[in-house]
């Protein structure tokens, strides 16, 4: 079985985890956050997410670090389950990723129209009240394309233009930070919550939807086969992504609400870019709103490149057709998942935002459905495999599972009605039922492969350090 090339150096896999993670609405939709919840509601509510997201991140590097394989929480899921929970798994992955690259098509073009009008002419249709524009279209067609591109001669390639992307990220955050703390005020930021709300129930209210913040870090995993370094560094870095998108977030949302009053961002439009405008800097405004179209390109490379992973496990488990696992004999890349990843983004991205939206909104679920699966696979796998050594066990065995019942609250708060973050009735509701049917359907009509055969496709030469003594006593009997 052809393997992926190895590619990736600790920076460009963390670039893909952490720039992966922060997106691009949040840096000017965190007005109407702080109206809901305070700036201490917010910012200490995230810090608890990530806490939660962090315990469910160590249950991925123990297991990273066991199998650096493609599509990791496939791996996982077989390895310890067998291969109805590894599909299932498997495909709850891949509607969260499908669902955002979809999105992004049309998002990066809408973002555009906010300063160039032009990209708002030339209406072509209307979907759930969102009409969609010829040139919002075509750059999403482009972006889409040039992603493609990147990928299709290497990853390397992909991942120098997401290591810069990332720097550049960083430097306008860090830029935010220190402006906002240094000439800002406490006197800002606190109180930090409305006079007739609780503090500890705004703070509580937030953990559960700040954990879809940090959506994404399960990327290191999926991309570790294309990672050149060890197995124990690609588990750390699973963990350093959570704490460092995690971080990240809470430092620029404190030092937006430390510069400006966070009553008065509340009743802003556009968060930060409007804070750091209203107080006097107003480059800095408009670095933050960069945030958001470098946190979406990132986001839609990211996605884009670990979306064909998880297709590559799926084919060579035969959980979806073989012919996605094929990688090719010069690039050792996965063409065939990569030229199925574009079609599908491009097939549903052009029905633009009004639709997509119910896709995207079930994401939280599928997504918390992943993280569950992962940390069950987490506690299955010694007990399967009582005498596999695993480079890095966590001392506080119970953490990760403090963060699936995390996980398990991201998906109570999307499928019970009048959350606050429930699923529209009857459209997401109805999207999420039927990909879970298709899902169903999908698996009841693929031709299963012997175990062994699908043990030793996912993992490569970690299949006989999985069984090495089963190995050594088939070479016994063959001498």
């Amino acid at each position: 079985m052809a393997e992926l090339k190895k590619s990736l150096g600790v920076f460009q896999l963390l670039a893909f985890g952490v720039a992966g993670v922060v997106g691009s609405s949040w840096i000017y939709t965190n007005s109407t956050l702080f109206d809901s919840y305070g700036s201490g509601g917010v910012v200490f509510g995230l810090a608890i997410g990530v806490l939660l997201a962090t315990c469910v991140a160590l249950a991925y590097s123990e297991l990273t670090t066991a199998f650096p394989r493609a599509g990791g929480e496939v791996v996982y899921s077989y390895t310890s389950m067998g291969r109805g929970p590894a599909f299932f798994t498997g495909w709850m992955l891949l509607g969260a990723y499908v669902s955002s690259l979809a999105f992004y098509v049309t998002a990066f073009g809408y973002l555009l129209g906010n300063f160039f009008p032009v990209f708002n002419t030339i209406p072509l249709y209307t979907i759930n009240g969102e009409t969609v524009y010829l040139p919002v279209l075509l750059v999403g067609v482009v972006l889409t394309v040039l992603f493609f591109a990147l990928n299709w001669f290497g990853i390397e390639v992909g991942a120098q233009v997401q290591l810069a992307l990332f720097v550049a990220i960083i430097v306008i955050g860090a830029a935010l930070v220190v402006v906002g703390f240094t000439t800002g005020s406490p006197d800002n930021f606190f109180p930090a919550y409305h006079p007739e709300n609780s503090a500890i129930a705004d703070t509580l209210r937030f953990v559960v939807p700040s954990m879809t913040f940090l959506a994404g870090f399960g990327l290191v995993a999926v991309l570790a086969e294309d990672a050149r370094i060890s197995a124990r560094k690609i588990g750390r870095t699973v963990v350093i992504t959570v704490l460092g998108a995690g971080g990240f977030y809470c430092l620029v949302l404190a030092a937006t609400a430390w510069v400006h009053p966070w009553e008065e961002i509340a009743a802003m439009d556009l968060g930060t870019v409007s804070a750091f405008d209203a107080a006097g800097f107003p480059l800095l405004g408009i670095g933050a709103y960069l945030i958001a179209f470098l946190g979406l390109l990132t986001s839609f490379l990211g996605l884009f490149v670990a979306s064909s992973r998880i297709l590559v496990a799926m084919g060579r488990a035969n959980l979806l057709p073989a012919q996605l696992a094929a990688i090719h004999p010069k690039r050792r890349i996965p063409h065939i998942s990569l030229i199925f990843t574009a079609a599908v983004t491009l097939g549903l991205g052009w029905l633009g935002p009004g639709a997509v939206v119910w896709f995207l909104d079930t994401g939280g679920v599928y997504l918390g459905i992943v993280w569950c699966m992962v940390v069950i696979a987490k506690y299955l796998l010694p007990r399967r495999y009582p005498e596999l050594e695993r480079p890095y066990v966590s001392r506080l065995w119970f953490l990760p599972a403090v963060g699936a019942i995390g996980a398990l609250l991201v998906i109570v708060w999307a499928i019970v009605p009048g959350t606050g973050a429930s699923l529209v009735w009857p459209a997401e509701y109805i999207i999420l039922g039927v990909w879970m049917v298709l899902g169903i359907v999908l698996y009841a009509v693929s031709r299963a492969k012997p175990r062994t055969e699908a043990l030793r496709a996912l993992l490569g030469d970690s299949y006989e350090h999985l069984h090495r003594h089963e190995v050594e006593a088939q070479r016994r009997e063959s001498e």
